[in-house]
């Protein structure tokens, strides 16, 4: 790790600003899904036993820069407290003269947790006078907040211009390890699997890894795109029409790396919204009919896709086979998934990039039979793309 990290920190009594990714699903004033809390812990646990005077801080959805109730943070800090087993205290702002006595009156190894940032336009503006306010409540910074650290916000790059040291967090560290493994020193055979939606938001992933891997597994929507720049009839599919060329100039720079499905799950009668598909039947790629639409990946496709991943050290997941949501067409995800996770077993390194792919592991049930599973979506995808991620970027050297 080229960053100073937590360890490196002599944490008794200091104060401690952590910038965290609680943003999580509330429903009824109660956190839903705790994963990222969960997450979050082992950096946590460590400031509080190296008696650090610990003040965490997140954003949570997308009020807009207005004080929005139901996009309070105060949820968190009682799930928060449940897994510490001591209580956490809440303040109802992030700046200002609540936050500073909350602070001054905080112990060695105690913990407090300021109001959702995006309160304030200013987050999301990375507003030097916000950012040095906040860094005000700390004597050292720690960013544990991975599926923030492509943004350049306030509380993720701004604080640091105004508290040093600036150093990571064991998920960021963990987040950023596994991600260079993939990206930096990859174990060959190395396959990587796309899929989602649209081409357009996996290009410059598609770029970056194509050199790289030995065989990129293409699914989703995106298939239709590189279907019809083949001159194959894709019916009602989803398909870019402004990325039909670049899909030819990928397909040629390839060679014979991508592999895309030769069978598709086809439905002329469905209803994505209503979560309503009938008549779903199996066809081969050449034979789509003009009025149907390819929602999962075939029989066929799965058993090729299998064959090209057996025996491979290293595996990349970003993106579901088809539209997992819905039960009748998230059987080629979910198989995916239990794929790598006997992959995972055979002694292969399985990194699944966040977003939809983690949601499809841990319906699946095999989330704890992955490598590893990235907690931030947008993070994962930029860092496969090589590009450098501003939270990253702004913490202090080694």
């Amino acid at each position: 790790m080229p960053k100073m990290t937590v360890e490196d920190l002599a944490l008794k009594n200091k104060r401690v600003l952590m910038r965290v990714d609680f943003n999580v699903p509330i429903k009824d004033g109660k956190v839903g899904n705790d994963k990222r809390i969960r997450e979050a812990l082992p950096t946590i646990r460590h400031i509080i036993k190296n008696g650090g005077r610990l003040i965490l801080m997140s954003h949570l959805g997308r009020p807009k820069g207005e004080k929005k109730p139901e996009f309070s943070l105060q949820p968190c800090a009682l799930a928060l407290s449940q897994y510490l087993g001591q209580p956490v205290a809440f303040v109802s702002d992030c700046i200002g003269d609540a936050v500073r006595s909350a602070v001054a009156q905080l112990k060695s190894g105690q913990v407090l947790l300021l109001e959702n940032l995006r309160f304030y336009k200013a987050e999301e503006k990375n507003e030097a006078s916000f950012a040095k306010q906040l860094a005000e409540w700390g004597d050292v910074y720690v960013n544990d907040a991975f599926g923030t650290a492509h943004r350049a916000h306030a509380s993720t790059e701004g604080v640091t211009h105004y508290l040093q040291p600036s150093v990571a967090g064991f998920l960021m560290t963990k987040e950023l390890d596994y991600l260079d493994k993939v990206i930096q020193a990859p174990q060959h055979p190395f396959v990587a699997i796309l899929g989602g939606a649209k081409i357009s938001g996996k290009i410059d992933v598609i770029q970056n890894l194509l050199p790289k891997v030995d065989r990129l597994i293409i699914g989703g929507g995106m298939v239709f795109t590189f279907l019809k720049a083949k001159g194959l009839e894709v019916g009602r599919s989803l398909v870019e029409e402004d990325r039909i060329a670049m899909a030819r100039e990928l397909l040629a720079a390839a060679g014979n790396k991508i592999l895309l499905p030769q069978d598709c799950m086809v439905s002329s009668d469905y209803d994505i919204a209503a979560g309503r598909v009938a008549d779903l039947r199996t066809v081969r790629v050449e034979d789509m009919p003009a009025d149907g639409a390819g929602l999962d990946i075939g029989p066929a496709s799965l058993k090729a896709f299998r064959g090209a991943l057996s025996g491979a050290r290293t595996v990349v997941w970003n993106g579901p086979m088809g539209v997992f949501e819905i039960q009748t067409t998230a059987q080629g995800t979910f198989l995916m998934a239990q794929e790598l996770a006997q992959l995972t077993a055979q002694g292969a390194i399985t990194v699944i990039g966040g977003g939809d792919s983690a949601a499809a592991a841990e319906k699946a049930g095999v989330a704890d039979r992955i490598s590893h599973i990235s907690t931030g979506g947008g993070a994962s995808l930029e860092y496969l793309e090589g590009k450098v991620l501003p939270g990253v970027a702004a913490l202090t050297d080694r």
